[in-house]
């Protein structure tokens, strides 16, 4: 198996720099840091093909497909109908649809490219989901995926139980259904040829992850994640994609 890694400086996926620079929260390089994160390894398994027409399944506002395919059209379908008033969801180039990820209102073979970045562990009937993400992509066309995978604890470190929600609350309050998937887990759901992974936060830049997400200040968590940007950024430098992380991205070709 092997990671797509594709230079092409007149490409179809946004330049690496361009497209973490669009990290959307406010502390990209702190307390946002996982963002940049999980923003490179989906671009590193991102094909950089001419893609004309990608559906983003549960893309909400965070408009992440389009940034990463500038010149792509972009239908961005999700359940909560207020989304279609975000920013990212005003683009020329996107297209919002109020609908269920099981139940798509699109043709077969429709779309060049399926995108689902963080959202089959909030769906209780994940087969349905893919199989209809398959649906409506056509034959050779790439489905994208972003999940937590078996490595994926919160706090990770026992110590910080007295600062961090519980791993239930976390669960409830994000909306999770399972913890995530393993790649094998994945395979099986998926039944196509995984093309390339590339995992994300991993066992040292998690710790600035949990501290962004724990019951600290604003101040403190900035503080602390200050305090830990050396290490967050060498551990980040370092990190080979098939090492161990907390979370994967993966490309799959039908």
């Amino acid at each position: 198996m092997t990671t797509i890694l594709v230079k092409n400086p007149s490409g179809y996926k946004a330049k690496l720099g361009n497209f973490l620079a669009e990290n959307p929260f406010s502390h990209p390089l702190t307390q946002g840091f996982f963002y940049r994160e999980k923003m490179r390894a989906i671009h590193l398994i991102a094909p950089n093909q001419a893609w004309e027409n990608i559906l983003e399944v549960g893309g909400g506002q965070g408009g992440l497909t389009a940034l990463l395919y500038p010149r792509s059209h972009i239908t961005n379908i999700d359940l909560n109908p207020e989304y279609a008033n975000a920013r990212c969801n005003q683009q020329k180039q996107v297209k919002f649809v109020c609908g269920d990820a099981t139940n798509l209102p699109f043709e077969n073979n429709s779309f060049d490219a399926v995108t689902m970045f963080d959202v089959l562990e909030h769906i209780p009937d994940d087969k349905k989901a893919v199989a209809e993400a398959l649906r409506v992509l056509k034959p050779g066309g790439f489905l994208l995926i972003s999940t937590p995978n078996e490595n994926w604890r919160f706090p990770y470190y026992e110590f910080m139980k007295s600062i961090c929600p519980s791993e239930a609350d976390v669960m409830n309050e994000w909306g999770h259904v399972r913890h995530g998937y393993t790649l094998e887990e994945l395979k099986a759901l998926i039944d196509l040829p995984c093309q390339g992974y590339a995992t994300f936060i991993n066992p040292l830049t998690v710790l600035c992850h949990d501290i962004a997400f724990s019951r600290l200040s604003d101040f403190q968590r900035q503080l602390f994640c200050t305090m830990l940007s050396p290490l967050t950024w060498v551990s980040y430098a370092l990190h080979n994609p098939q090492a161990k992380g907390t979370e994967t991205a993966s490309a799959w070709q039908k």
